[in-house]
């Protein structure tokens, strides 16, 4: 490094952000993530032995990734080169590696190549790596915000440990934002400060388990103090005039997305409004699109209510459209209604087990011919090939019904259609059953469970 260099460091690190100066240098001050880190762990074990193996850390903002990353490098003696997949490609990834190849070569210094927002390479760039991760020129450790299984091709995965970061408690959250009013090296102690305690124990109940975001919600409330106040006094009522919005963990696309989404449908299912409309305010204020919301609860309407109540779906529609008409957030109020009367109803997924049986008898016994009494005799030469012949008209006959055999021959199943018996399901069963006798099982009595 120069000495240009080397004062541009100095001077970065001395106006940086307070999150970034408070960065622990070792295990001791790390918070948090004692699943991975903690005392005992296969992970702390390994470092402490002086081995380091590649890993990929998957965890939301604010949880420590990159922090980690430094602690591993500075504690096992190897050289550190950081990258963000935002800012770096091909070309970067394969000086890393030869600078890794040589550094190796001349004083048997290993490198650790820390790759931050890895999820955004994309397959060619990760499979750039892989080699050279395989060979051990390079110890990788990968920082993502999304499901490695979908964002990490397969090779690469492999030949990496997967280590889950959580989100921060309130108390670790809490631990840290002390740690920077106390700290005149690098944190807020050199300030004449009074800082109330439920003032961070705002801050740290707002973060969402994020502590670069507490700690930089800190910081601006110190520095939003008026200039020229010798004693910085920061309160819960100055904190909720600055921050005002506490953090949202949701992203449309990834797994905070899809988790909320199964969480409501599963709640919906189980016949539980309560925790249905909560989740369903969780996507409304997260800023989900309120049109896939309907389009779920349409699925749902015919997947896990069905015949048991014919009205769901077309409730269901009713506030997709009505979504769409009005928009939000008016359209809350639709979609909170739907959402209560799915829950609220009886539930059947006959339906949708019904399709599924007769999808899967059509695979197994492809193109059967259609029995000819079901075909139209549309001309005479198909009459005089026995189109039509023997089809009885239904309506001719007492109750609108004839009895006859629809399914062609040759079939392994010829049964898809299992009544429910709950809601209005129970009278279909009654009405099958007097046509179809023991095909269909009627049971007349709705039972619900204890």
């Amino acid at each position: 490094m120069t000495l240009f260099e080397h004062e541009a460091q100095r001077n970065l690190a001395s106006v940086a952000p307070l999150a970034a100066r408070m960065r622990p240098n070792d295990l001791e001050g790390f918070v948090g993530q004692d699943h991975i880190i903690g005392k005992g762990s296969p992970l702390r074990r390994s470092l402490e032995s002086g081995h380091i193996p590649s890993f990929i850390m998957w965890g939301p903002p604010g949880t420590g990734k990159t922090t980690l990353a430094n602690i591993v490098a500075g504690i096992t003696g190897c050289h550190l080169n950081a990258m963000s997949a935002v800012t770096s490609g091909v070309s970067d990834l394969r000086k890393a590696v030869n600078s890794a190849r040589e550094r190796l070569g001349m004083n048997g210094q290993r490198t650790v190549l820390f790759i931050d927002e890895i999820h955004r390479f994309n397959k060619s760039q990760q499979d750039v790596i892989l080699p050279h991760v395989e060979e051990g020129t390079v110890v990788l450790v990968g920082a993502t915000t999304e499901n490695p299984s979908f964002e990490v091709v397969s090779p690469l995965l492999s030949r990496c440990r997967v280590f889950t970061l959580k989100p921060l408690s309130e108390v670790e959250i809490a631990s840290i934002l002390k740690n920077a009013v106390r700290s005149t090296e690098n944190g807020l102690g050199k300030q004449t400060l009074v800082i109330e305690d439920n003032a961070l124990a705002m801050i740290s109940n707002m973060a969402g388990g994020d502590a670069r975001w507490a700690l930089n919600a800190l910081e601006l409330a110190v520095d939003s103090m008026p200039i020229g106040t010798s004693t910085k006094s920061v309160t819960s009522e100055s904190i909720a005039k600055v921050l005002q919005t506490r953090v949202r963990k949701y992203d449309k696309g990834g797994d905070r997305h899809y988790d909320t989404i199964s969480a409501f449908i599963k709640s919906i299912r189980g016949s539980d409004p309560d925790s249905s409309i909560y989740w369903l305010a969780r996507m409304l204020d997260a800023g989900e699109d309120p049109i896939f919301i309907a389009r779920r609860l349409v699925i749902s309407a015919s997947e896990d209510i069905g015949l048991a109540d014919p009205r769901a779906l077309g409730i269901a529609i009713a506030a997709q459209q009505a979504v769409h008409l009005i928009g939000l957030p008016e359209g809350r109020i639709p979609l909170s209604e739907a959402t209560i009367y799915l829950a609220s109803a009886p539930k059947s997924n006959s339906a949708y087990k019904a399709i599924d049986a007769a999808l899967s008898e059509v695979t197994n016994s492809g193109d059967s011919e259609i029995p000819l009494h079901l075909r139209n005799a549309i001309t005479d030469l198909m009459a005089n090939e026995g189109y039509g012949k023997g089809y009885e008209y239904s309506h001719n006959y007492e109750g609108h019904f004839k009895r006859s055999e629809n399914l062609p021959e040759g079939l392994s199943v010829n049964h898809f259609y299992d009544p429910g018996k709950l809601g209005y399901e129970k009278y279909i069963a009654d009405r099958l059953s007097g046509w179809w006798g023991d095909r269909y099982i009627a049971d007349s009595s709705e039972k619900f469970p204890s």
